[in-house]
């Protein structure tokens, strides 16, 4: 599993890149995927960059900030 985590953290810089807007479900795949992998400064940069952009922040997406830190 720790695979596919590297492959979404991967896939997730070349959308910035891309300049391709990250929507909530990719937000909590790449929490998770930052949790997977103990991850902590890049969680850290998607959970600064879901303020920033002021995204949809509810339950799900909070379980997943948390989630996150509480594993890293």
């Amino acid at each position: 599993q720790n695979g596919h985590c590297k492959e979404a953290l991967e896939l997730f810089q070349q959308m910035q890149l891309n300049s391709v807007a990250p929507d909530r479900n990719t937000f909590i795949n790449i929490l998770h995927a930052c949790a997977c992998l103990a991850a902590l400064a890049e969680g850290k940069k998607s959970h600064a960059h879901i303020i920033s952009r002021r995204c949809q922040m509810d339950v799900d997406v909070g379980n997943a900030i948390i989630n996150m830190y509480g594993k890293c």
